[in-house]
């Protein structure tokens, strides 16, 4: 036999409780190591590079 679900969200409240997972640290580390060597790519080779291509196309 099913049971039917409470009629009113006061009621209902008591099966939607939910749990926030927290970010370890060593994956926020990887975001930090990420983006400080995406930064460093940026400065090192990209901005040379399309300096170079803007100021004399092929």
């Amino acid at each position: 036999m099913t049971t039917t679900p409470p009629a009113t969200p006061e009621k209902e409240l008591k099966y939607h409780t939910y749990v926030s997972n927290v970010i370890p640290w060593y994956v926020r580390f990887m975001w930090l190591v990420f983006w400080v060597f995406a930064a460093g790519y940026v400065i090192r080779y990209f901005l040379p590079a399309i300096q170079t291509e803007l100021l004399t196309p092929p």
